[in-house]
């Protein structure tokens, strides 16, 4: 058992690698951290969402910038967009899952704002749905995929596709590179 740890550790190390020597994907982080200095200084907010454990993601990510990340520091407008429950099950049983996420951005959205949607495999249908709500709105759309992107590929301004197929390495890899932004923007921001 000691040597599957090992093996498992070592998968979630390479993927991580390969993100390092990926230089177009190390701009898109670059571009996207950019991108959300510029809302928050302009007053808008960033949102996320997610299915499963990509939701538990967003609301970490979103925790990081309205909480603190290392700084004590005033707190940034970013709420994950599943944590309203009576909303989420009314819309749910109402209209249809698909449109959980995009009938709430539809509601609370505006140009500038920051859309990130998570999906391992870029292809959840409340996850496009809500990105393509966003860009009518005129947000800046970004998405955390995995390798191949899915569906969401066409509809993300920046699209941080972590180079791996398996769910928990793009998970894991999400969370790296979300608080890689996180101290990032709070850097530059504070």
């Amino acid at each position: 058992m000691q040597q599957q740890i090992k093996d498992i550790l070592q998968r979630s190390i390479d993927v991580k690698a390969q993100i390092i020597d990926n230089p177009e994907l190390i701009n898109t982080i670059e571009a996207v951290v950019e991108k959300i200095v510029a809302a928050f200084r302009n007053g808008n907010k960033v949102l996320f969402c997610g299915n499963g454990g990509s939701a538990a993601d967003a609301q970490h990510l979103a925790a990081e910038f309205s909480g603190r990340f290392y700084s004590d520091r005033d707190p940034l407008p970013s709420e994950a967009l599943h944590c309203n429950t009576s909303y989420i099950t009314a819309v749910a049983n109402d209209y249809g899952y698909d449109v959980v996420y995009s009938r709430i951005i539809k509601g609370t959205g505006k140009a500038g704002d920051v859309l990130i949607g998570l999906s391992t495999s870029g292809n959840s249908v409340n996850i496009t749905n809500a990105l393509q709500t966003a860009k009518d709105i005129g947000m800046i759309t970004v998405g955390f995929t995995g390798e191949g992107g899915g569906k969401m590929k066409a509809l993300c301004d920046y699209l941080v596709n972590i180079p791996s197929n398996d769910t928990p390495r793009i998970q894991e890899s999400h969370i790296t590179v979300g608080h890689i932004m996180c101290q990032l923007v709070e850097e530059k921001l504070f």
